[in-house]
C-alpha cells in the first residue's frame, strides 16, 4: 500500500512538472501603464525587469523604457492579485542612478517594502524539506525542467527618507539596524507569528507592522 501511495505521488510530481506554469514575468497580464507623459496605456502588459522595459499590447505592442514609466499596475493571473511597480532612481549595475523598475510590496509613511524578482536555478533534490516547501508557496512557482530547477526568488529594498537600500536578508540588520527603534516589539510580533525575516510574505507583513507601531507611537 505505501509503494502505491508513492508511485501515485511520483507520478503526480512529474506530470506537475510537464505542466508547470510560467513565471509572471514570461505571461501577458491585464494592466495599466502610466507614462511621465501624463498618458496612460492600458492591455495586456509583459514587463521585463531585467531589461527595464514592459510591453503593452492593444492593437499592436508598445515597449516602454523605465525612463518613460512613472508606474504600471498589473492583475497577475498566474497568482492572483494587483501588482505594482513603481520606476524609481538606483543606482543597480553602477555608480549612477537611472530608473529601474520596483514593486512595491507595502507602503508606509516610515519605511516602504520594495523588491524585485528573479529567476534562479536551485539544484537541491526534491526530497529536501526547502523543496518541497517551496511548492506550498505560489510566489516560488512550480518548478521548471532544464538542468536543476527554476524557481522565482527576491532581491528586497526599503525605502526610508527618501533613499532606498537593499536589504541583505539578515534578521540582525533588520531588527537592529532598520526598525531598531522598535526591535523588542517586532522581535516579539515575529516570534508570536512564526514569521521569517527573508521570505516575502512574511516581511510584509513585518513591514506592515512595523509602521503600524511607528503611526501610534
Amino acid at each position: 500500500m505505501k509503494k502505491s501511495i508513492n508511485l501515485i505521488l511520483c507520478l503526480f510530481l512529474i506530470t506537475g512538472i510537464s505542466m508547470a506554469q510560467e513565471f509572471p514575468s514570461q505571461v501577458w497580464h491585464p494592466g495599466k501603464v502610466f507614462l511621465t507623459s501624463g498618458q496612460m496605456s492600458e492591455g495586456k502588459v509583459k514587463y521585463d525587469l531585467d531589461a527595464n522595459v514592459v510591453l503593452v499590447q492593444t492593437n499592436t505592442v508598445e515597449t516602454y523604457s523605465s525612463a518613460s514609466i512613472t508606474y504600471f499596475e498589473i492583475f497577475d493571473e498566474v497568482y492572483g492579485g494587483i501588482r505594482t511597480f513603481y520606476s524609481l532612481p538606483y543606482a543597480l549595475n553602477s555608480d549612477y542612478k537611472t530608473p529601474i523598475f520596483f514593486e512595491v510590496l507595502t507602503e508606509g509613511e516610515d519605511i516602504t517594502l520594495l523588491c524585485r524578482e528573479f529567476i534562479t536555478t536551485d539544484n537541491r533534490g526534491y526530497n529536501s524539506y526547502a523543496m518541497r516547501g517551496m511548492y506550498m508557496n505560489p510566489m516560488w512557482g512550480m518548478p521548471m525542467m532544464g538542468r536543476g530547477f527554476s524557481r522565482l526568488d527576491f532581491n528586497f529594498y526599503f525605502l526610508q527618507d527618501q533613499k532606498i537600500y537593499k536589504y541583505n536578508q539578515k534578521k540582525s540588520v533588520l531588527l537592529k539596524e532598520i526598525m531598531d527603534d522598535k526591535s523588542s516589539e517586532m522581535k516579539l510580533y515575529m516570534r508570536k507569528h512564526k514569521l521569517s525575516h527573508d521570505k516575502r510574505g512574511d516581511l510584509l507583513r513585518i513591514t506592515a507592522y512595523y509602521n503600524q507601531l511607528k503611526s501610534n507611537s
